[in-house]
């Protein structure tokens, strides 16, 4: 060990007796400080301007697109070549390599003396981010420490890798420039060489083993797992021993056949170890972060491993012709292992397979119109051809349809879940996070456990709004959009209609939805409903005004009515009809969402509302979820015009300026269960066009899902809601940046220089 830290002392002074160790040091320094600068600089710009930042400021400056680390790690190539390539190469140039050689000192020794003057290069470089990440604590509020650690763990060792690269490609030749100019190619060929053989299972297992990119992602992103830090002791153990052999092969004569017998032993064992410790049941995982935002919140947790020990099996079916065959060819295949890594933590038996296929099932005849005289297979072939891909791995339309139904289905990338014998989809969907996110793979694999599926009823018969149409009053965004991941469907319901004057309501739904009926009950309706409120039935009534007369009748017996008139609100850029009431705190825990809302004051979209009334005299416990704003609202009795800016306030005719509770809960006791019922002054507030109102910030789909929510006892939807990151707001304004790029940019690399030029000329005069 002695030995060791003796050649690692004589080549660190070889290091800083040079020019080059000290430049590159200053100029790394100079790279770390103009991109923490520009980082801080506009985040404190974009505050000052009045905007939130809703993410995290220390993963914005440091592991965001053009954060400090990933400028780092991108352009480590740039330094470590010129570092590493005169560690073995100038002792073959001079002839200094046969002295060692010939000295009690082993070539092990010589090797891994090298690698430590290295590792020791390496901590300085960390030193240096470390300064820009200490300088965090004082310019950002609530910094996540366990983060800025892992961010750390994460560049030594990349660094600790590239740098026994370097050293082995050193040993290689007696030219430094040479060695060089190799390392950067090492470095080019292991980033890349995870693109190469993507469609045969165990080859593309191999390549992503010995590919270096994306491997600190985890890292950096606050999740250590064992696998992660191994692979990078491993690539340190197979270069390093790789070096070792080459050395010593210039002190003995061997067969070309036990050299190649060696090196290849190296990359096996390598190789094996890296397979052993990929196995799930035996990585193990440390969540760092803050509020562990790596790790599938508990309730997801617990029904991971509700499915027991039995397999799940995920199939994903890719049309060509269709949407998102990004998600299921070739080169997605470790994407998706990375997407479902946080289950597989829980669940190592979770089987991921693809289905590439094409059909024209549901895109009608426009391919063949836009490709005159090409059979369906001539355009496959030339779409596959493109891709580099071959028809032959593609299902034919007759063979995916007895494969799998996908009729029903958008013509996207989507997974089947199969466990048990049963069956569920999960999506995939057109939006900014497209990939399903906790909450919608949860429900996924709920569904899968249930012998029940919780169902949700919509009446219709009566003119109600309809689930099954994208008007700007209907409800089918709400209901069952199955390209959009907050519909009801996609949040694990089934969704249904029924009409109460030819059918029976089901005992065991989830919840009956009257929305907005605009005809007078028929006497069969009246019984059918009133026997589901008095077995005990959940239930949700919408009315609007004007239709007082249709639903108080059915409310009276609630203790609740709507009331005569409409609630009119002040705005200076919306119509007065548009009500915009606030949550109550018991509407904020109807879903873990809505907490976050009512803490900023969000609001619901209410246009045309009406206020309810609430008698003290009622079986039911009643609590409002909805209120509006007394200083900017009121209840109009008579009727007005909805696109006049200025409605007037007339107590002479009965106009009303109070907070009116513009939806209530009720619960009581009853069949040995909680009966639960919402009523709400106003039904557009589920309708399409209110879920995509733009011009105002409203929670109008986080109240919804909470409504149901709350209505099914809180089965559905697994809420994998986390509160807003606490680092989002910076210690400093924008003029004291300049006080930091002055030190930063100036001061400190200065410093080094003085130092560095000191160290130098006293070395020459000695």
């Amino acid at each position: 060990m002695k030995t060791i830290f003796r050649v690692a002392k004589t080549e660190l002074k070889l290091l800083f007796y040079s020019p080059i160790a000290w430049f590159l040091i200053i100029i790394f320094m100079i790279q770390c400080g103009f991109v923490y600068l520009k980082g801080l600089d506009n985040i404190a710009m974009t505050l000052e301007g009045g905007f939130k930042i809703p993410i995290s400021v220390i993963g914005s400056i440091f592991s965001g697109g053009q954060g400090v680390l990933s400028n780092v790690m991108g352009n480590l190539y740039l330094y470590l070549p010129l570092l590493t390539m005169g560690l073995i190469s100038r002792e073959t140039s001079s002839g200094t390599i046969r002295l060692l050689y010939s000295s009690p000192i082993r070539v092990r020794d010589i090797v891994l003396g090298k690698f430590v003057a290295m590792v020791a290069m390496s901590l300085v470089m960390v030193g240096i981010v470390s300064i820009y990440i200490v300088t965090s604590y004082f310019t950002v509020n609530n910094p996540d420490t366990g983060l800025l650690l892992s961010y750390m763990l994460g560049l030594f060792l990349l660094l600790c890798a590239y740098s026994s690269i370097g050293i082995f490609m050193s040993c290689l030749t007696t030219y430094q420039i040479v060695a060089a100019v190799c390392t950067f190619v090492t470095f080019g060929i292991l980033y890349n060489v995870s693109g190469l053989w993507r469609g045969v299972p165990f080859l593309r297992d191999v390549t992503y083993f010995l590919s270096v990119a994306g491997r600190t992602d985890w890292i950096i992103a606050g999740l250590i797992t064992s696998n992660g830090v191994i692979y990078f002791l491993a690539i340190v153990f197979m270069f390093l021993q790789l070096t070792i052999y080459k050395l010593k092969t210039g002190m003995e004569t061997t067969s070309t056949w036990v050299k190649v017998s060696r090196y290849s032993l190296i990359v096996i064992v390598t190789i094996a170890i890296g397979y052993i410790s990929s196995i799930p049941q035996l990585i193990v995982y440390f969540d760092v972060t803050r509020g562990e935002v790596n790790t599938i919140k508990p309730d997801t947790q617990k029904t991971v491993e509700d499915l027991g020990d039995e397999p799940l099996e995920v199939t994903g079916y890719a049309n060509i012709l269709g949407g998102f065959m990004e998600d299921g060819n070739p080169e997605s295949y470790q994407l998706n292992i990375n997407r479902w890594a946080p289950y597989v933590r829980f669940k190592h038996n979770i089987k991921l397979k693809t289905v590439m296929y094409y059909d024209t099932l549901g895109l009608g005849n426009g391919i063949m119109k836009s490709n005159p005289g090409k059979s369906l297979e001539e355009i496959v072939k030339k779409m596959a051809e493109t891709g580099d891909m071959r028809l032959s791995q593609f299902k034919r339309p007759e063979e995916i349809r007895k494969m799998v139904d996908l009729s029903q289905e958008p013509n996207y990338y989507i997974m089947q879940l199969k466990y048990k014998g049963r069956k569920t989809f999960l999506r995939v969907f057109p939006d900014n996070d497209h990939w399903p996110s906790e909450t919608e793979i949860s429900a996924a694999l709920k569904r899968l456990l249930l012998a029940k599926i919780p169902k949700i009823l919509f009446v219709a018969g009566d003119l109600e709004r309809s689930i099954n149409k994208m008007g700007d009053r209907d409800y089918r965004a709400l209901a069952n959009l199955k390209n959009f991941r907050n519909s009801l469907l996609n949040q694990g319901f089934d969704v249904d209609t029924i009409s109460l004057q030819t059918d029976s309501i089901p005992k065991h739904i989830s919840a009956l939805v009257l929305a907005d009926p605009k005809t007078a009950f028929s006497g069969v309706e009246t019984a059918k409903l009133q026997q589901y409120i008095d077995n005990g039935g959940n239930l949700l009534i919408s009315g609007e005004p004007g239709k007082q007369a249709l639903l108080n009748p059915l409310l009276k017996q609630f203790g609740v009515q709507l009331m005569d008139g409409a609630i009119v609100q002040t705005s200076r850029d919306l119509e007065p009809h548009l009500a915009a009431p606030f949550l109550t705190g018991t509407g904020s825990k109807l879903y873990p969402p809505l907490e976050g809302a009512h803490a900023d004051s969000v609001v619901i979209s209410m246009p045309m509302a009406t206020a309810l009334g609430i008698e003290n005299s009622s079986p039911y416990t009643i609590k409002p979820l909805l209120v509006t704003d007394p200083r900017k609202s009121w209840l109009k009795k008579d009727k007005f015009a909805t696109d006049s800016a200025k409605v007037k306030f007339e107590p002479e005719r009965g106009d009303l300026q109070k907070s009116f509770p513009l939806a209530v809960s009720l619960t009581r006791k009853t069949k040995g269960k909680e009966q639960r019922i919402v009523v709400a002054g106003d039904a557009d507030f589920m309708s399409n066009i209110e879920l995509n109102r733009f011009n105002m910030r409203t929670a109008n789909f986080a109240f919804n899902t909470g409504i149901f929510s709350w209505l099914n006892y809180g089965e559905f939807p697994i809420s994998s809601y986390r509160p807003a990151p606490k680092d989002t707001t910076l210690l400093i304004k924008r003029e004291q940046v300049k006080y930091f790029r002055i030190a930063f940019i100036w001061v400190l690399p200065g410093i080094m220089l003085a130092i560095g030029a000191l160290i130098l000329i006293r070395r020459k005069r000695k």
